[in-house]
């Protein structure tokens, strides 16, 4: 399990935007949904094997407590993790403690009627997707390095010409540039959406297999595979 969590923190809680997630866990699945504070990034997944554990309905918030709890030492080898329900048999938590048994924490999960209504906007009922395609690490460097040159610029605007995908950076009054993210793309961007920057920077610099899909109607999709889930990361459009 401690695998299954350490893989949610590194994927869900690196990105900085999100803190609460909702685990819907039945026999033959287990999924997870989560949304940043300011609605920038909605986060679905699915562990490629159920969660036996992980069964019910139930929030983790606060994941950087999280975090902060699977990295001590006292826990690094042959800790002990138990789930802990009520008397409905709700989950309720996770009671942590080390080999001896005399070092011992509790993260505390968050009900399943407090999650929903936390959560209750969640839902993302596709789009039609104008381009597919697997990002780069040579197109994720380049993001990084003209990010660094147009620091100013929050956003940046995705724009199709000659087959390839362009990064558009900032316009004639600021410090602009642009660059070919993706070469030889199918389909056409025609709108002049805005991105994140920063959140596309850290999304497609999660480790796993990555897919990326971009729609004309304002989302961007980033599925990832990390080999233990699989995470889609949607980024709806901004005007600016």
């Amino acid at each position: 399990m401690i695998d299954n969590l350490q893989d949610l923190l590194s994927h869900i809680h690196s990105l900085g935007c999100v803190d609460l997630i909702k685990v819907e866990g039945t026999d033959d699945e287990t999924l997870i949904s989560g949304l940043a504070d300011d609605r920038s990034v909605v986060v679905q997944g699915k562990f490629l094997e159920p969660i036996p554990e992980f069964k019910g309905v139930f929030g983790m918030p606060g994941m950087s407590t999280l975090k902060v709890i699977l990295g001590i030492d006292e826990y690094k080898k042959d800790a002990v993790i138990t789930l802990k329900r009520n008397a409905q048999d709700d989950l309720v938590g996770m009671h942590f403690a080390n080999a001896k048994g005399d070092f011992t924490n509790d993260y505390r999960f968050m009900v399943s009627t407090i999650v929903e209504e936390h959560l209750k906007n969640i839902k993302f009922k596709g789009a039609n997707w104008n381009i597919e395609f697997n990002p780069s690490e040579a197109g994720l460097l380049r993001l990084k390095s003209m990010a660094s040159t147009t620091s100013d610029e929050a956003t940046f605007v995705m724009k199709t010409e000659n087959n390839n995908l362009k990064f558009v950076f900032g316009d004639h009054s600021t410090n602009a540039g642009e660059f070919i993210f993706q070469h030889d793309v199918e389909g056409e961007i025609k709108r002049n959406w805005h991105w994140p920057v920063q959140h596309m920077i850290n999304i497609l610099s999660l480790s796993g297999d990555k897919k990326m899909y971009v729609s004309d109607d304002g989302a961007t999709k980033i599925v990832v595979n990390s080999g233990i889930a699989e995470y889609s990361f949607i980024l709806p459009a901004q005007s600016k």
